[in-house]
């Protein structure tokens, strides 16, 4: 029985734990999905780890850009028509994996933005962007 509770109690605080990472994971995305919505380079920034790159294919080729590029592209303030949601998240210890959705609707296009995200001094960066979409 003394085991049974040693493990409830493990159990319970893995989970608390994990949770918890969700809720930081969230936090991080959110700050990627709505800083690029709102023109928030800062946003941005926070989310992104200082060496992250983005990759796409671009006319059947590997395309990469730096995130300091990327969040180049957005200046402080000025909205933007993305509408971002969190699709899923699936963390392991100090490793997570995110699947992010952002609907352009003036665009008609509807990105899919599969992040790698990593647990660096204590705070969850995104440290890499794969992305593609489809045309609706």
């Amino acid at each position: 029985m003394k085991n049974l509770i040693i493990l409830v109690i493990l159990l319970s605080t893995t989970i608390t734990v994990a949770q918890s990472d969700k809720e930081k994971i969230k936090e991080t995305l959110l700050d990627y999905i709505e800083g690029t919505a709102d023109g928030s380079p800062e946003r941005i920034k926070k989310a992104f780890h200082k060496n992250l790159n983005l990759y796409s294919i671009t006319n059947d080729s590997l395309s990469i850009t730096s995130g300091k590029k990327y969040i180049g592209y957005f200046k402080e303030g000025e909205k933007r028509d993305r509408i971002g949601k969190i699709i899923s998240i699936d963390v392991v210890n100090n490793a997570a994996m995110a699947k992010v959705e952002i609907d352009f609707p003036k665009g008609k296009r509807l990105y899919t933005d599969y992040m790698m995200l990593l647990k660096v001094q204590g705070e969850w960066k995104i440290i890499h962007k794969s992305y593609t979409y489809v045309p609706y």
